[in-house]
């Protein structure tokens, strides 16, 4: 989990992460795909994978909390879309 989430944090260095609902739902069909915490709410989570699926985008539930991604980007979310295909790949990867 530490290394996913450093991969999380490179990409926000990098400035490729939208976060937060709205933002990433606006643009996640520019994204390379998706990730969402493990505490995020069921129906949450059914509707991000329901639009990541309309725009064929690969949506990947990490093992992290809301606050852990918050220490990390700087802000409390569950969502993140990268925009970067090779920086979702290295964290696919570490997946």
């Amino acid at each position: 989990m530490d290394k996913m989430l450093a991969s999380v944090g490179l990409c926000k260095k990098a400035g490729k992460v939208i976060t937060g609902f709205d933002a990433v739902m606006a643009d996640i069909e520019k994204a390379a795909g998706g990730l969402i915490t493990a505490d995020l709410s069921f129906k949450t989570k059914k509707e991000v994978a329901f639009h990541c699926n309309k725009h064929g985008k690969r949506l990947i539930e990490i093992a992290c909390t809301m606050g852990q991604m918050e220490n990390v980007l700087g802000k409390r979310t569950g969502i993140v879309a990268v925009m970067d295909r090779g920086l979702f790949r290295m964290i696919s990867n570490v997946q």
